[in-house]
Order: C-alpha cells, then structure tokens, then sequence
C-alpha cells in the first residue's frame, strides 16, 4: 500500500460521507484512526507518523471548505483523549487534560495533528457532530446522541475497516408529541 492509494482511498470515503451529510458550519469532526491498521497490523503495533500526516492533510482539506473543526481521538494508552485546536477547545468548553501525544501514547494520526495544528490541546471529552473511524478505534463515545451510521460506499483505507458516524437530534414526547409544524399544531384538543 503506497502513500498515494491511502490519500485516494481515504479521499472517496470523505467524498462519499460528505455527499451524504451536511454538518453544521463550525461543528466538530471527530477521526479515529489506526496507521497500524491501514497498513495491515494489528492497532499499536506498527504506528506509522507517515501515514498519520496523510490522514491529517487528506481530512483537513475536506473540512475547511466546510468550516469544519477536526479531532483526531488516541489511543487507549491516553484514554482516548482528543487532540483539537486551543480557539476550537475553549470556544466549546471543552476540559483540557495534561498530556500531549506520541507514537505509542496516542498514535501516529495525533502525532501528526499536533505537528500540523497551529495551538494543539488534549482535551478528555467532546461532543462532536460526526465523524469517521478507521481501523476500529471507537469513535461513537465522542460523537454526540443521536448517532446515525452513515453508509459508506468504499469501506477501506488500506487494510482498515472505516465507519461513519453523523447525528441528529433526540425525538422526544409522548402520544401528543409532533416533529413538523403543520396545521394540526394549531387545533385544540377539545
């Protein structure tokens, strides 16, 4: 697997989820992503900072023109600790944590964003919009309810499963509850 197919492949399934949802402008995106796994190894054991940037670069370029702001989660050695923006962080009231990433404490993907983001933080929790996971990292603890599964075309970057998640808001009520406004919201219930 070259750098260039994990860019390509990585590009139509980013092409496909953002041709099936639209997030809110300044919403966050959540990635999870093994580099072991697109490279065919099992998490954590073949870590790749190459293959982290192209993870990085290729998501980024699909996010800004959306207004979009990315979150690359760790790994389990950091407790799953996300890696934003400080102005992204502080803007949602994200809690900062003490810890900043490394190749085998949270990964090449978060190595790689530190070094590209412009103010990197740790943050312990989020509540993102939506989101892609790559290589079964879990994604769906970050990603706020209700969390709708996004089917993707091209399942794969490299030897790793990817999954997309995007999310609406809960339906709640009972026997009287509506969720479009029409004429029938109008009418008494003599």
């Amino acid at each position: 697997m070259n750098n260039e197919q994990i860019k390509q492949e990585l590009s139509e399934v980013l092409e496909d989820y953002f041709n099936k949802v639209t997030l809110p402008v300044g919403s966050v995106f959540v990635v999870g992503c093994s580099t072991s796994e697109i490279l065919g190894s099992w998490k954590g054991t073949g870590s790749s900072l190459e293959v982290g940037k192209i993870v990085v670069e290729t998501v980024q370029s699909f996010l800004k023109p959306r207004r979009l702001n990315l979150a690359v989660q760790g790994c389990e050695h950091i407790n799953r600790a996300l890696l934003l923006e400080r102005q992204v962080a502080e803007s949602h009231d994200f809690e900062q944590v003490s810890v900043v990433p490394a190749m085998h404490a949270g990964g090449g993907t978060q190595v790689a964003a530190y070094q590209n983001f412009e103010n990197p933080v740790e943050v312990e929790h989020i509540v993102a919009a939506g989101g892609i996971d790559i290589g079964g990292t879990e994604i769906g603890m970050h990603v706020k309810f209700v969390q709708i599964p996004v089917r993707l075309e091209k399942r794969d970057v490299g030897e790793a499963r990817v999954v997309g998640l995007s999310s609406r808001p809960k339906l709640i009520g009972g026997q009287r509850a509506q969720y479009e406004f029409t004429e029938k919201n109008l009418q008494d219930l003599k």
